[in-house]
């Protein structure tokens, strides 16, 4: 299916507040924002990790992450510093280990406690979406049958203030690391304000991609067959999940890692592929490997045509860049969007 460039130009651009900069040494907030309104995007992603940073100066002091009256206030002017520069908050992130938890469980209280004060801070900041990543919590702490009845709770908590969920399959998720496995979740939750949060680095680097290997692949089969078989997944997605339900296509690439990862979990007990997205995911065409194009075609060829949002943690080849021009960055990010877009469309940049 021939993509109608045209069509592609009116896609509307989102970065996320979390991911201009260098992922270990982060500029102020507003010099992201001042860095994202000039390079021409018209959204940014707000992360609860930046509502607590801005918060600590905004107020003066550590606002308590479970707060959400105080947060309210802070996340209220965000609003207003955004608003200044032209720039709606199109997604609340990243919520994560929300679904699951066992009944009477401490975490499970937790986890409803966290939903509503999160979604006081989607009405202070004035967006309609809050973004779900399929958790990572190991599933011997859960229950698996509770993982679609809490997110149908939730998606009707959000549906009493018109608010939609977009759920992420987060490639080294202990349950839905792949499209498919959140868009199965996602058929059986069956509720209309919740769809797809896709994402070309999880596509990618769970299907196709591998930090800990040699080759940077997938290796349980040869490379033929593995591309043969990332194309199907692509051809799968495009021909079985509505456009109407994809709410927005993230974007970044991924760095092939120095030497391969560890496939354990570190201290922290983070996978290897969650350790690779923290500091390896930069710009397309901006030195990773990955197939971003065919991602976001397949996606395309789908009929969407709404939010790609740039949420890239580039700390360099090597995973430990301290310093980045942000606004040459912002910039420089437009512009792999728009060399994206004309390569989807099948015309070359050269």
């Amino acid at each position: 299916m021939a993509l109608d460039a045209s069509s592609l130009l009116t896609i509307p651009i989102s970065y996320a507040s979390c991911s201009l900069g260098p992922p270990r040494n982060l500029p102020s907030l507003l010099k992201r924002l001042d860095a994202i309104s000039t390079a021409g995007f018209t959204a940014i992603e707000l992360s609860f990790p930046d509502i607590l940073s801005f918060g600590a100066t905004h107020l003066g002091h550590e606002p308590d992450p479970k707060n959400y009256d105080e947060l309210c206030i802070i996340a209220s002017e965000i609003k207003s510093q955004c608003e200044k520069r032209k720039l709606g908050i199109m997604m609340l992130q990243p919520f994560s280990n929300f679904e699951g938890w066992r009944e009477g469980s401490e975490e499970r209280k937790d986890a409803f406690d966290r939903a509503r004060g999160w979604i006081q801070i989607m009405q202070a900041c004035g967006t309609d979406m809050l973004q779900v990543g399929s958790t990572d919590t190991p599933m011997s702490k859960l229950d698996r049958n509770r993982i679609v009845p809490d997110l149908r709770e939730l998606t009707d908590l959000l549906a009493e203030h018109n608010f939609r969920l977009a759920y992420e399959n987060w490639c080294w998720s202990s349950h839905a690391p792949n499209w498919r496995d959140v868009w199965d979740i996602i058929k059986e939750v069956d509720r209309p304000n919740v769809g797809l949060c896709l994402d070309t680095f999880q596509t990618a680097g769970g299907e196709w991609g591998d930090p800990t290997t040699d080759s940077g692949l997938l290796e349980d089969v040869s490379k033929d067959e593995l591309s043969k078989r990332f194309q199907k997944s692509l051809d799968d997605l495009t021909t079985t999940v509505p456009k109407d339900k994809i709410y927005l296509l993230q974007i970044s690439d991924a760095y092939k890692v120095p030497k391969p990862l560890s496939p354990e979990a570190n201290e922290e007990g983070l996978r290897p592929r969650g350790r690779w997205s923290h500091d390896f995911r930069p710009l397309p065409f901006h030195g990773g490997y990955l197939p971003v194009v065919d991602v976001a075609k397949a996606v395309l060829k789908t009929g969407f045509r709404g939010w790609f949002s740039y949420e890239v943690f580039d700390g360099g080849p090597d995973g430990k860049k301290q310093e980045a021009d942000i606004l040459a960055y912002a910039m420089a990010a437009k512009k792999a969007q728009d060399k994206l877009v004309i390569e989807c469309s099948g015309k070359s940049c050269d």
